[in-house]
């Protein structure tokens, strides 16, 4: 059917598209999650891939299309064709009761007449019309559909996120995506789009994935305890990296090499959560840079230890990397958020910001930055994040975090949290929680509240992320997303089925580079 739209020439044409079949929920006992994340499954899958698409040729009108070749993402399709014209990709996927998932599919130029790429966004146990665009430099564009059932996912999220309070907050065409459903059983990454609807479900070895990093159209994220994934735009697995006798935990960035900075325990120590590690992603050589112990010595023996436990002293849950080779640490343990510079030559304490009654008595009060103002220093915060601002001089900027407001310290049995009024100490009875932001002033040896709002208590775990005009917030014991705007005004909220524990943290990624332009 042809309809002229303006300069518009839209041509939808429902074809039988040439669709292979991947692995569903009943066949997962065949293929598990610890096979798809090895060399020989990815490379195996590539090769049935491009036997089964051979020299076709495939056009707009003859498109080729594969269910999750490579297992990495159930609600994914991989998608070739041809045009003979240079043109922009877009796509719809739709199915009945569900909102409608529109986004513009990545390739490398914005115009081009090869196209390949993951399609993402399939509703499970539906029948999805997918409706996939050919948009031209001349404005003129061509349509097709198709229909195609997916089965069931592996895990048993939810489909659509119950919606607590507010209205839908359009972000843009990104991703809400939970990191870390903590299961006794599977685990896996969700992706929520902003009508809370799940696009993306992409199955771990186990433990979590932390943070989602992107560069060169590769995306680098934890899948197990012991290994890192690096997995390229169309989905499959090019690098699997085994990290040792380390420990992946909590947070991960990159250098300004391209290289992953890594929070990890060391197996051959006896304590836990206290190191930082380089693992350089072309040679795959692990290499450790930071043993906190190395710069706290005497702290540590101050701590209490149960023999035969483990001996989190510190309990580092965020990793802040700068381009001066420094970095930015959150301590649960002890409350505090420590900066450490010259980590990759020379490791020393560069400052903390801590409460002082904490520190006192120790060897570390010289470290102690100023706080200007009448507020109370976070407790136990996590995502403390690193942001800078023009308007700030030379030597300032902002950190802002997930303020637990939770005052416990397993290895200080001698600290008594009650001290600081307004903390809470209980996980069940505690009420609330904050979005802190400082303003560290390196000159002066300061920082400062600049902002403040309460949000739904975690005592532990949780996520803060400021993107300019929103503030995306998990609470994570309790289960909620929230969007607030910058005043701490709630805009909409979000309630997650929290499987057997929690969601440890959620951020919001647009992916541009990796599955849309």
């Amino acid at each position: 059917m042809k309809k002229k739209l303006g300069n518009i020439l839209i041509f939808v044409l429902i074809i039988g598209l040439t669709i292979g079949y991947g692995i569903y929920k009943d066949d997962q006992s065949r293929v598990t999650v610890n096979k798809i994340y090895t060399t020989q499954f990815q490379e195996q899958a590539l090769s049935d891939l491009e036997n089964e698409k051979g020299n076709g040729n495939y056009t707009l009108q003859n498109i080729f299309m594969k269910y999750n070749p490579f297992s990495t993402n159930t609600q994914s399709m991989y998608v070739y064709f041809n045009t003979s014209k240079a043109a922009k990709i877009t796509y719809t996927v739709s199915c009945a009761d569900y909102a409608n998932f529109t986004a513009t599919a990545y390739q490398a130029k914005e115009f081009q007449k090869e196209h390949e790429f993951q399609m993402i966004g399939l509703i499970p146990d539906c029948t999805n019309t997918i409706t996939i665009t050919a948009t031209y430099k001349d404005g003129t564009s061509q349509s097709v559909s198709t229909n195609y059932t997916m089965g069931s996912l592996l895990g048993d999220e939810d489909i659509q996120l119950e919606h607590v309070s507010g209205s839908k907050q359009d972000l843009g065409n990104g991703l809400y995506t939970l990191l870390g459903n903590d299961s006794d059983d599977q685990d896996f990454v969700y992706m929520y789009d902003t009508n809370g609807i799940l696009r993306s479900e992409i199955p771990i070895i186990g433990y979590r994935s932390h943070r989602m990093l992107m560069q060169n159209q590769t995306l680098y994220m934890s899948v197990s305890t012991h290994r890192m994934a690096a997995i390229n735009h169309l989905g499959m697995i090019e690098h699997i990296y085994n990290l040792g006798n380390y420990i992946v935990h909590h947070d991960y960035q990159f250098d300004q090499d391209g290289n992953l900075i890594l929070l990890a325990t060391n197996e051959e120590k006896n304590s836990v959560e206290d190191c930082i590690i380089k693992l350089d992603v072309e040679t795959e050589e692990v290499s450790e840079l930071l043993d906190l112990e190395d710069l706290f010595k005497s702290y540590k023996e101050s701590t209490n230890h149960k023999e035969g436990s483990k001996w989190d002293w510190m309990h580092i849950n965020t990793l802040q990397y700068l381009n001066d080779d420094s970095v930015i640490l959150s301590s649960r343990e002890t409350s505090s958020i420590i900066k450490i510079k010259d980590v990759s030559t020379n490791p020393s304490i560069d400052y903390i910001i801590g409460n002082k009654d904490f520190w006192k008595d120790t060897d570390y009060t010289e470290y102690l930055y100023t706080k200007v103002g009448d507020f109370l220093t976070s407790g136990g915060q996590h995502t403390v994040t690193y942001m800078e601002d023009d308007s700030l001089e030379s030597g300032q900027y902002y950190l802002y975090m997930f303020n637990n407001n939770f005052g416990y310290s397993k290895t200080r049995k001698d600290y008594d949290w009650t001290v600081n009024e307004g903390i809470q100490t209980s996980i069940t009875e505690g009420t609330t929680s904050y979005y802190y932001q400082y303003l560290v002033d390196e000159n002066e040896g300061t920082y400062t509240l600049v902002n403040s709002f309460e949000v739904p208590f975690s005592a532990y775990v949780s996520s803060a992320q400021n993107l300019g005009e929103h503030i995306v917030v998990d609470s994570g014991i309790a289960g909620l997303l929230s969007i607030y705007d910058t005043d701490g005004n709630l805009e909409q909220q979000l309630s997650i089925k929290k499987n057997d524990r929690f969601i440890y943290r959620i951020y919001y990624y647009d992916y541009k580079g990796y599955y849309f332009s």
